[in-house]
């Protein structure tokens, strides 16, 4: 046999380029143009290949080194594989089946060994540096992926396939493959470990299920809501004189039960079964209560047939029973759409998560006074900041968009008409 040196070739200007990917191990066989090495610089990714076939014998680079044109990337021996398998006539063992000994012999001698996870001639995948450097992004290993266009070569929606396989719900756990910490975090400094509180292990899965599986779009708004404000502050009882307090969230309640009456998409459920929309005839709002044994998110049924006073009296009655934790199962369910309100903390716009069967959940931020023109004049205005999720399977843009505006109307100053307070 003789050893054959593969040297990085020129890299045109390039100097002390990294290697972010070894695609070879030390007794693999490769054959002439198989890819070694992936070399990544500032503007591009590129695959170093073999000009020669044979077995490499010793891999002299590792990842995160810097090469450059002409440094030794591995030692590999070509020409003849096999030593020549001898069978001497004067001690010529007794076999029934020769060509079986001597694959056998072949197998020991020439194949290398294959683990799972390690890459070899024959599954070497297939995948543009670019594709190679998404997958790492998101952890993945591309040699643990199926490519599906043509000589199975891999794709971004391949790998985009494989991360979302990854993560399963089974039985109120969930499993997801990630790469073991290199470094214990204790060994950092103290840590405190404590279990997952049970309102939180239940509601994960949801939460994983909800994220992976439904395409999240959010539009956020702001919404004048300053005659409100003044209405909602100046509320009182007419015969004791007594000062009604009413929170904001039960004009949003109200005001999103008409928002979902004009907008049936909105509140409705996806049958994956059938591959049907199932609309609700019904106006049941959820809330997400925040209490010591982690978020929970009952349903005040039939909003709309509800006045102010009501829905602010259901809201707290339902409150408490959360954190007392006395409310029935059955009530954090059939919802119709749900509302996660920040306001009593802080805070402007987020990414609420959409409550599954539901398609849509309105998340409310801290209202604040804006400056702003009005007729001519700069005015205080106070502003509620709102941020709506939806499914993108059946609510489109432009449908989120009208939802907005009608739901600004609906708090805006013609709040009393729109709402009948």
């Amino acid at each position: 046999m003789a050893d054959q040196k593969i040297l990085v070739p020129d890299m045109g200007d390039f100097k002390d380029v990294e290697i972010i990917e070894v695609l070879v191990r030390e007794g693999q066989s490769i054959k002439k143009n198989d890819s070694l090495i992936t070399l990544e610089s500032d503007k591009s990714s590129v695959e170093v290949p073999s000009t020669h076939e044979g077995v490499i014998e010793k891999i002299n680079v590792k990842i995160g080194d810097k090469v450059n044109q002409g440094d030794l990337i591995l030692n590999l021996k070509i020409g003849e594989i096999l030593d020549k398998v001898e069978i001497s006539n004067e001690k010529k063992p007794q076999i029934q089946n020769p060509v079986t000994v001597v694959e056998d012999t072949i197998k020991k001698k020439v194949i290398p060994q294959v683990t799972p996870n390690s890459p070899s001639s024959g599954d070497t995948k297939l995948a543009s540096p670019k594709v190679r450097k998404f997958a790492r992004e998101l952890g993945a290993n591309v040699s643990d992926i199926s490519g599906s266009q043509r000589a199975g070569r891999i794709s971004e929606e391949d790998v985009k396939n494989f991360v979302r396989s990854q993560v399963t719900v089974n039985r109120g756990t969930i499993e997801k493959k990630v790469h073991k910490e290199e470094f214990p975090l204790e060994e950092f400094g103290e840590i405190e470990i404590k279990d997952i509180p049970r309102v939180k292990r239940l509601s994960g899965p949801q939460l994983v299920r909800s994220w992976t599986e439904i395409p999240h779009v959010t539009q956020h708004e702001e919404i004048d809501i300053t005659e409100m404000e003044q209405f909602r502050s100046s509320l009182y009882d007419y015969y004791s004189g007594e000062i009604i307090k009413v929170t904001p969230l039960a004009f949003i309640s109200k005001a999103l039960a008409s928002a979902l009456k004009e907008f049936p998409n909105f509140n409705a459920s996806i049958d994956p079964n059938q591959n049907k929309i199932v609309y609700k005839k019904y106006f049941h709002i959820g809330f997400a209560v925040d209490t010591p044994h982690g978020l929970m998110v009952p349903k005040i049924r039939d909003v709309d047939q509800m006045s102010i006073k009501e829905i602010g009296e259901e809201l707290k009655k339902t409150s408490k029973l959360c954190r007392d934790l006395k409310i029935d199962k059955k009530e954090f369910f059939g919802g119709s759409m749900t509302i996660s309100s920040l306001g009593g903390i802080g805070g402007t716009f987020f990414t609420p998560i959409i409550n599954p069967p539901e398609v849509a959940i309105l998340g409310v931020g801290k209202s604040f006074d804006k400056l702003t023109k009005l007729k001519g004049k700069i005015v205080s205005r106070k502003i509620l900041p709102i941020s709506l999720s939806y499914d993108h399977r059946i609510i489109d843009g432009a449908e989120g968009a009208r939802f907005c505006v009608y739901l600004s109307q609906c708090l805006g100053k013609d709040f009393a008409f729109k709402l009948a307070v």
